[in-house]
């Protein structure tokens, strides 16, 4: 009776280990290189063959998803850039435009200079990044 006990436990172990399909947790926080959170924008993952984001919440911090918000990324080396990190400015014609908030370089994963390795130990990935040197703060 204890094998079979045993036997049916590790068999759900491995039923509800595999319902992630192999994704690994992770978030974190941006912040710029003064502490303050970037309270907009999402922060992007990805390979050449994978695609993953987690929105920016009013602290800074964010939690990577696909599918949905919470599911995490596959085992593997991520490019990271930063989308959507934009304020609305008006024009002098009354137009409204947007404008970076952070440095043009984290905006493309070619230019971010952003990668990590998942898993991450903690399951935790901050980012610093530098403010628009156009904006006077």
């Amino acid at each position: 009776m204890k094998h079979i006990l045993f036997y049916l436990t590790l068999t759900a172990l491995l039923i509800f280990a595999g319902c992630n399909n192999g994704k690994v947790g992770l978030g974190g926080k941006v912040t710029y290189t003064d502490g303050t959170p970037l309270t907009v924008g999402e922060v992007c993952f990805e390979t050449d063959t994978y695609m993953a984001r987690g929105a920016l919440k009013k602290d800074g911090s964010y939690v990577v998803g696909s599918v949905s918000a919470k599911d995490g990324l596959p085992k593997g080396t991520y490019r990271v850039y930063i989308s959507g990190a934009d304020q609305m400015v008006s024009e002098p014609d009354g137009m409204q435009l947007p404008e970076s908030l952070i440095d043009e370089k984290y905006r493309q994963s070619t230019t971010s200079g952003l990668t990590v390795d998942v898993p991450v130990l903690g399951g935790k990935y901050d980012i610093v990044v530098e403010p628009n040197p156009k904006i006077k703060k």
